[in-house]
């Protein structure tokens, strides 16, 4: 079951894909109930889930256990990008001063 909205074509409600738009990493039409939304989420240019102390750190930032709205960037970059072991290997930008 395909879904299109505004021109772009998702494998169905609930599933990113990667972004059109420049600077983020995914995309997903989400449904929650009888309300749709178009959500980008996760930044170009950072790795993500790149390691166990990385993953922990973003975890506890952005208070992961409590996001669960399905309408909102943070569920889904927790719930996809950082949500177990895997995931990107590119570790984060050398402009970027951390202890991962």
């Amino acid at each position: 079951m395909s879904v299109e909205y505004r021109g772009i074509k998702f494998p169905g409600y609930n599933k990113p894909i990667k972004s059109n738009r420049e600077g983020k990493k995914m995309m997903v039409l989400a449904k929650d109930g009888d309300k749709i939304r178009l959500i980008h989420f996760g930044a170009t240019g950072y790795g993500h889930n790149y390691s166990d102390a990385a993953r922990k750190s973003f975890r506890a930032r952005h208070k992961c256990d409590t996001a669960n709205d399905k309408l909102t960037a943070r569920y889904w970059a927790c719930r996809h990008l950082w949500k177990g072991k895997g995931g990107s290997t590119k570790s984060s930008p050398k402009s970027r001063k951390g202890k991962y």
